[in-house]
C-alpha cells in the first residue's frame, strides 16, 4: 500500500509521501478549480482527464463521472467539489432554503445557526459535494453595496461569533469544508461599489475586519477566499502582506486560500496589475493564493513558470500541501462518508428551518395592534406578499449559477399570503398585489378597495433581486416604484396597517415608522418565512429577533452603523434628524424585559484575566419569551479613536413570564485591547465603561479599571 493511502498514518505524513510522488504538472493541477457551466465540451473532457484539483457547480451524475476519472489517474487524487451553499444547499431546487445570513443573524442564536450549518453540510454531501463557499465574514456598513444580504450585518463581534458557529456546523462531521470570505474589507469598498478599492489602513483592518477571520482560523476553517477588490489600491489576489504574512504566517491559518471567480484573470483585464496571465499567476501564488478559481489558463501559465524557474517551488509545494490537507481532513482519500439523499429537505431540517425563520423575524414597531385575533378579516397586500423569489433573495436556484426566470419550486415553501391563509383561515384573507417593486405596474386602486373591506391590512413591501447582489450596487435606498404611494393610500383608509418588509438590505423607512401601526422586518427568511411572519402576527410565538444592521434616514446617510466615533462637528447633518430610523440591537417582543443588578465579578482586571459580567433580566409580560442581552464596552480615554460603544458579548436566554434570570457574560482582558498606531495590540491603563442592556440606547453601566498598560 502507498503510504499516502494508509489511514493509520497522520495527515502530514501522508501529505509528505504524496507530494514526493507528484510531478510538477500534477501539483499545478491541484491548484486549479474549473467551472462546469463555463467550459466547452472539449475543455471539460480535458480537465476531467487531467485530474484537476477542484470543480465548481457540478451536481449529481457529473460529479460521479469526474470522481471515476480521477481514480484512474496515476495517483488517484480525488477532486474537491465546490458549491455556493450560502444559506442552505439553495442551488439545488428542492433542497432546504434557510434564511439568508442577514436574516438569520437577527436571531442572535449561535445554536440554531450552528445546526443550520450542520444540516446544510448533510444536504451538500448528499449531492456528492465537499465544499461550500460560506460563510461571508464581510462587514456591511455601506448599504449601497449590493451584497449586504450575504453578511451577518455591521458588527465585527457578531460576525465573528456567528461565523464561528456556522463553520463549526459545516465541518463538525467532516462532510464538507467551509470557506470564510471575502478576505478582506471587501464590503468597505469606496462608495459601496462592489469589487472596488477599499481605502482602509492596516490598523483599521486589524481593528475591525480581521477579527472574524482570526476566529475562523483558530477553529480550523478549511479554506478562505480572497476578495475581488483592493486594499489601499493593492488587489487582494496579489497582496502578500495581507494574505501570506498576516493570514497565514501571523494568525496561523492552515487551510488553503482560493481566489474568487476569475480573480487571477482580473489582475490583467480589470485591475491592470499584470501585463499577462503568466505574470498574474505568479503574483497570485507568491501573494499566498493556493487555488485559482476558473481562470483556466492558470494551469499552463504556472507549468511554464516552474519549467522556466521563474517561481520558487516552495510556494507550489505549500499551496498543494494545504489543498491536500483539506482533502485528507474530510476523508476524500479514505472513502468519504456517504449521506443518503433522503436527508435533503427532510422533516428534521424543515423543523430547524421553521424555528430559525421565527427567531430571525424582527418586530420593529407595535402600537398594540399585534398580536391579531383570529376572527379578523385581513387584507394581505403588496408586491412581495406572494413572491417566493423575493423571500428567498440571492444565491438560490432562481439566480445561480445561471439566472432562471420561469422555474417551478420543487420544495415546500410559504409566501406571506400562504402563511396568513394557513394561520388565519383562507376565508379571512383578501389579497391584492397593489403594485410591483420596480414601478412598472400599479394596482393601487384595486388594493384600496380590498383594504376597505378588511379589518386590518398587512402590507408586504421591500425590494427584489434586480436591486441586490453582485453587479447590483444601489445608490437610492428609498422604497422603489409605487410602494410608498401604496402605503400612503392604505393608511388613508384608516384601517390599521402592519408593514412587513421583505428585503435584502435596510431601506429608508421613516414614513413607515411614523405612520404604520406595526412594522416587521424579515429580510430574506427562506422556506418558512411566510408561515413565521403569520404566526408572529397571530401571536403564536413571542418575537425575539433583533437587528444586526442599522436603517438610515436617507440614502446619503451611509456608511451606516452604530459603533462610530465622536468628534463630528454638529453631530448630525443640518438637513436630517440625528440618528437612524432603527439601529443595531433594535427589536421588540410581546413581553417587556426589565434589567437590574448589573454586577462585575472584579472592578480591576489584569493580564490574562477574565471577569464575569452578570445582570438580572425579568420578564414583566404575560408571554414566555427570549431576550438577547447585549454587552458593550467603551475605552474612556485611548491613544487612538475608539467607538463609544463596541459589542463584546451577547447571550440569548429564555425567560418565563414573571420570572427573573441571571445572565452571565464573560469579558476577557483581550476584549479591551486597541490596535495602536504602531500596529501593536495593547490594553491601555485607565477606565472602561461596561454597558449591558437590550440595545445601544437602553442599558445599565458600571466601570472596570486597568492599572497598567498590557501588551498582548
Amino acid at each position: 500500500m502507498q503510504k499516502y493511502k494508509d489511514k493509520s498514518l497522520n495527515i502530514e505524513e501522508r501529505i509528505d509521501d504524496l507530494l514526493s510522488k507528484m510531478t510538477n504538472e500534477e501539483k499545478v493541477g491541484q491548484m486549479l478549480q474549473v467551472s462546469y457551466n463555463t467550459l466547452s465540451k472539449e475543455d471539460y473532457e480535458k480537465y476531467k482527464n487531467l485530474g484537476i484539483g477542484s470543480f465548481l457547480h457540478v451536481l449529481g451524475d457529473e460529479a460521479d463521472d469526474i470522481k471515476k476519472r480521477a481514480e484512474k489517474t496515476r495517483l488517484g487524487i480525488p477532486p474537491i467539489f465546490g458549491i455556493d451553499a450560502i444559506h442552505g444547499h439553495c442551488l439545488l431546487n428542492g433542497a432546504t432554503v434557510f434564511p439568508s445570513q442577514l436574516a438569520m443573524s437577527s436571531s442572535f442564536n449561535r445554536k440554531l445557526i450552528h445546526d443550520m450549518g450542520k444540516a446544510t453540510a448533510k444536504e451538500v454531501a448528499a449531492d456528492g459535494l465537499d465544499w461550500t463557499f460560506s460563510p461571508v465574514l464581510c462587514i456591511a456598513r455601506d448599504l449601497r453595496w449590493g451584497r449586504v444580504n450575504e453578511t451577518f450585518g455591521e458588527d465585527s463581534y457578531v460576525i465573528g461569533e456567528l461565523g464561528k458557529a456556522i463553520i463549526e456546523g459545516y465541518e463538525e462531521d467532516n462532510l464538507i469544508i467551509a470557506c470564510a470570505k471575502h478576505y478582506i474589507a471587501y464590503g468597505e469598498a469606496t462608495g459601496g461599489r462592489d469589487a472596488y478599492d477599499s481605502e482602509v489602513s492596516e490598523r483599521k483592518i486589524r481593528e475591525v475586519f480581521l477579527p472574524p477571520f482570526e476566529k475562523a482560523a483558530k477553529i480550523g476553517c478549511g479554506s478562505v477566499m480572497t476578495a475581488y477588490g483592493t486594499v489601499d489600491s493593492v488587489p487582494l489576489n496579489a497582496n502578500p502582506r495581507m494574505v501570506r504574512e498576516i493570514l497565514k504566517d501571523e494568525i496561523g491559518f492552515d487551510g488553503f486560500v482560493v481566489s474568487d471567480y476569475e480573480n487571477v484573470l482580473n489582475l490583467v483585464t480589470r485591475q491592470f496589475i499584470a501585463e499577462n496571465l503568466k505574470d498574474a499567476s505568479k503574483l497570485s501564488i507568491e501573494a499566498g493564493n493556493d487555488m485559482s478559481m476558473n481562470t483556466h489558463e492558470f494551469y499552463d501559465c504556472v507549468s511554464e513558470l516552474i519549467e522556466d524557474n521563474e517561481i520558487d517551488i516552495k510556494y507550489i509545494d505549500d499551496a498543494v500541501r494545504r489543498i491536500l490537507r483539506a482533502k485528507f481532513r474530510i476523508g476524500l482519500f479514505d472513502g468519504k462518508k456517504t449521506v443518503d439523499r433522503s436527508v435533503i429537505n427532510c422533516n428534521e431540517h424543515k423543523k430547524l428551518n421553521h424555528k430559525l425563520a421565527q427567531e430571525s423575524a424582527v418586530l420593529l414597531k407595535n402600537d398594540g395592534t399585534l398580536p391579531l385575533k383570529e376572527n379578523k378579516t385581513i387584507a394581505v397586500i403588496g408586491p412581495n406578499a406572494d413572491d417566493i423569489r423575493a423571500i428567498y433573495g440571492d444565491w438560490t436556484y432562481f439566480s445561480h449559477p445561471v439566472p432562471k426566470e420561469n422555474v417551478t419550486p420543487m420544495g415546500d415553501y410559504y409566501t406571506i399570503r400562504r402563511g396568513m391563509e394557513e394561520v388565519f383561515g383562507k376565508e379571512n384573507i383578501l389579497y391584492s398585489k397593489g403594485c410591483d417593486i420596480l414601478g412598472e405596474e400599479n394596482y393601487i386602486d384595486d388594493a384600496v378597495k380590498i383594504a376597505e373591506k378588511a379589518d386590518v391590512v398587512v402590507c408586504v413591501i421591500g425590494d427584489c433581486l434586480a436591486q441586490n447582489g453582485e453587479y447590483r450596487d444601489r445608490a437610492d435606498l428609498e422604497l422603489s416604484g409605487y410602494q410608498t404611494e401604496l402605503v400612503k393610500r392604505l393608511i388613508d383608509t384608516k384601517k390599521p396597517v402592519i408593514a412587513v418588509l421583505v428585503n435584502c438590505k435596510p431601506l429608508c423607512i421613516s414614513y413607515l415608522k411614523e405612520n404604520c401601526n406595526a412594522i416587521i422586518e424579515d429580510f430574506n427568511g427562506g422556506d418558512f418565512a411566510g408561515l413565521a411572519i403569520a404566526e408572529m402576527i397571530g401571536g403564536k410565538f413571542n418575537p425575539s429577533g433583533k437587528l444586526t444592521i442599522s436603517f438610515p434616514r436617507h440614502s446619503s446617510q451611509t456608511p451606516c452603523y452604530y459603533n462610530q466615533y465622536e468628534g463630528w462637528h454638529g453631530g448630525q447633518y443640518v438637513d436630517l434628524e440625528k440618528g437612524y430610523v432603527y439601529e443595531f440591537g433594535d427589536g421588540l417582543s410581546y413581553s417587556e424585559f426589565e434589567y437590574s443588578n448589573l454586577h462585575l465579578s472584579k472592578h480591576t482586571i489584569k493580564n490574562e484575566e477574565e471577569i464575569t459580567v452578570s445582570v438580572d433580566v425579568t420578564n414583566k409580560g404575560n408571554m414566555d419569551g427570549k431576550e438577547t442581552v447585549l454587552m458593550f464596552v467603551n475605552d474612556v480615554i485611548s491613544s487612538v479613536l475608539t467607538p463609544t460603544k463596541q459589542l463584546k458579548g451577547f447571550e440569548k436566554v429564555f425567560i418565563k413570564s414573571g420570572e427573573t434570570v441571571t445572565v452571565n457574560l464573560k469579558l476577557n482582558i483581550k476584549d479591551l485591547a486597541i490596535v495602536t498606531r504602531d500596529l501593536e495590540y495593547i490594553v491601555e491603563k485607565g477606565k472602561f465603561e461596561i454597558m449591558v442592556g437590550r440595545n445601544t440606547k437602553e442599558y445599565l453601566k458600571d466601570i472596570l479599571s486597568v492599572e497598567e498598560n498590557i501588551k498582548l
